[in-house]
């Protein structure tokens, strides 16, 4: 790929949508990888006769921004948009035409990626689709197509790698941890069986209550705990799961029917659990059967791959924008 992938940006669209990307947040995945992509000399170029991959570089998130009726639950405005991107870059220029869009790629995180796509036929099969919202159920998401990304929370864009690391293993007290809001089918379920700290080794929560925050705060949890649940919620992503990477601790996700990001190349049963949706009432026993000797190797493993999903101010071999572009184009070629 270093030596032989080349990329055309289009350089339609105007901002906010295009061209623009959002630093920080929890659909931030989006915007630092157009911002990288953009600013790459290495596998972009000028000429498109050149080109391996045609990058659509506009924001999901900055489309809902610019475009979406705040209560009006339609998200048809969103995909006549971009039906109408596409349809203008395939009249101006012959590259969508000569293959229908398969060689072309998008990065959209927001949870509404799929469904911007939907208004263009050509764009919702034939195109790759890098998604945060990766859902085999919805039948948009295409394995072997498409590729799962990254959802990563960044709060302060100048410091996107801050407060990296987590305790050892045997400083982890906690067995498992998870905050966050009550929304989806997942979490009402993981709240009823297991919140309320019912079980002392179970630190399951709606919110972060101020008493406990006090302290110790979410990051000082999630590096406390041996496994720190990922459950779904309105979709099938969470931005949970790279922060249990990012402060080593071992990813248990709780989403049927989600492709695990980057799993073209990255074998997750070393590093992380899955657990089925109808077993959230044996969590705890789930995890209290990993012995400690596979659990020590699946903390180091994450200390491992951890380098695969940090976003570098500038790019480093193996970070997360070299992952995805991989993944991209050797989806790419499984199709040739």
């Amino acid at each position: 790929m270093e030596t032989t992938l080349k990329v055309y940006i289009y350089r339609d669209g105007a901002r906010p949508v295009f061209h623009n990307p959002s630093l920080k947040g929890i659909y931030a995945s989006e915007g630092w990888f157009m911002k990288l992509m953009e600013e790459n000399k290495q596998f972009v170029t000028k000429d498109p006769e050149r080109a391996h991959l045609f990058y659509l570089p506009y924001s999901a998130r900055q489309m809902e921004v610019a475009l979406y009726v705040p209560g009006s639950h339609d998200l048809k405005p969103l995909s006549i948009f971009l039906r109408d991107y596409v349809n203008k870059i395939a009249t101006k220029y012959p590259f969508w035409n000569r293959t229908h869009g398969s060689d072309h790629f998008l990065v959209a995180c927001h949870d509404w990626g799929p469904y911007t796509v939907t208004g263009h036929k050509e764009l919702a099969r034939n195109t790759i689709k890098a998604l945060c919202n990766a859902d085999l159920s919805e039948r948009i998401f295409i394995a072997g197509r498409d590729v799962s990304l990254p959802e990563t929370t960044i709060r302060a864009p100048r410091r996107p790698l801050r407060y990296l690391g987590g305790n050892k293993a045997s400083l982890r007290p906690i067995l498992a941890f998870f905050a966050g809001s009550m929304h989806g089918r997942v979490r009402p379920t993981l709240l009823k069986y297991w919140g309320g700290e019912k079980d002392e080794d179970m630190k399951i929560y709606k919110r972060l209550p101020l008493r406990v925050s006090k302290k110790m705060t979410y990051i000082q949890h999630m590096k406390s705990s041996k496994y720190c649940l990922c459950p779904m919620g309105f979709e099938v992503n969470s931005p949970r799961i790279v922060e249990a990477i990012y402060y080593e601790c071992v990813p248990v996700i709780i989403a049927d029917n989600f492709v695990l990001p980057l799993s073209e190349v990255l074998d997750w049963s070393a590093f992380s659990v899955v657990v089925a949706e109808k077993d959230i009432p044996r969590l705890k026993e789930i995890l209290l059967s990993i012995p400690t000797r596979k659990y020590v190797a699946m903390q180091n493993n994450v200390k491992m791959v951890q380098k695969h999903f940090l976003w570098n101010p500038k790019p480093i071999r193996y970070d997360l924008f070299h992952m995805i572009l991989h993944s991209i184009w050797f989806n790419k070629l499984n199709q040739i």
